[in-house]
């Protein structure tokens, strides 16, 4: 007989344990843990550790080179926490290196770094499983409250002189006395306003209207000049200024009777010399009448 070695439950137990390891590592690089990368175990002492937890991360200058493994309690004594960290079996911690337990966020998460210890000999470095000397950073609320700190006492100050000038200010005569005259002002603007709405409302509109009744003459006058004969008044002018120069001409001339009137002296001195006489003839006449009528009921003597 041929003996099935695949059998179902064969099948099955594989299976099984293929699905707990790919779930172990899916877990692991779910949390940036390599288990097939080699690391290194170091660790440090804490008497408050703050909320730190296992898998929280570990940085040297910002960069992640592994986590915190496992963290063990015993309240007995001072430091009553001992962390388990892992680093990346590359990194070299130089003797003097400190554990540092600080805020990673805002949100308040904890986080360990490595700081180098300044040492001069290269070739004095942690052997894996050493204890490093564990440090509490500051976290980010003080470290913000150390930076604001000088910058709200400062601020506060100058608040306390910017108080100060404007009590100053208010409390200052020539203020109140600026104010009393802005307030004057304001009601002058008002009753010029007021004034102004008026003229608007009651004066303007009857300048509209006369305006629009010039404006209606105009336009009627414009339309009557519109239908003048300008070329036969025009015609009719030149005409008449034409006989003016015409009768000017006669009466400069002595061919007329007018020019001869106008221009002939010895005319002018008989006539002259006739009203002369019959002005004489006229005083004579007043002064003696009897010389020239003779008027008598029986008949007069000749002289």
């Amino acid at each position: 007989m041929n003996k099935k070695y695949f059998t179902r439950e064969v099948k099955v137990g594989i299976m099984t344990v293929v699905s707990i390891f790919v779930l172990y590592f899916g877990l692991n690089y779910l949390k940036g843990i390599d288990i097939f990368s080699p690391v290194s175990y170091y660790y440090g002492q804490y008497e408050n550790i703050d909320g730190l937890v296992a898998s929280s991360p570990v940085y040297v200058k910002g960069f992640k080179v592994g986590r915190v493994e496992q963290i063990k309690y015993d309240f007995s004594k001072r430091e009553s926490f001992v962390i388990k960290i892992s680093v990346s079996k590359d990194i070299k911690l130089p003797k003097g290196t400190r554990i540092e337990l600080y805020d990673e966020g805002i949100m308040g998460s904890k986080a360990i770094q490595l700081i180098y210890g300044r040492t001069t000999v290269s070739n004095l470095m942690h052997q894996p499983g050493d204890t490093l000397e564990s440090k509490m950073g500051l976290g980010l609320m003080a470290k913000l409250s150390g930076d604001l700190v000088p910058k709200i006492e400062s601020i506060s100050t100058q608040a306390d002189s910017l108080i100060r000038s404007l009590r100053v200010l208010v409390e200052n005569k020539n203020l109140n006395k600026s104010m009393a005259s802005i307030e004057r002002t304001t009601s002058d603007l008002a009753v010029s306003s007021s004034q102004l709405k008026k003229i608007m409302n009651n004066d303007v509109p009857h300048i509209l209207n006369n305006v629009n009744g010039l404006t209606a003459d105009f336009k009627q006058i414009s339309g009557n000049l519109k239908k003048i004969d300008y070329q036969a008044t025009f015609a009719s002018i030149d005409h008449t200024i034409k006989n003016l120069n015409l009768i000017s001409d006669k009466m400069n001339s002595q061919e007329g009777t007018i020019g001869m009137l106008l221009n002939n002296k010895d005319l002018y001195i008989n006539l002259s010399n006739s009203a002369s006489n019959a002005d004489k003839l006229l005083i004579d006449l007043q002064k003696n009448p009897k010389r020239y009528v003779h008027f008598s009921l029986f008949g007069s003597k000749s002289n």
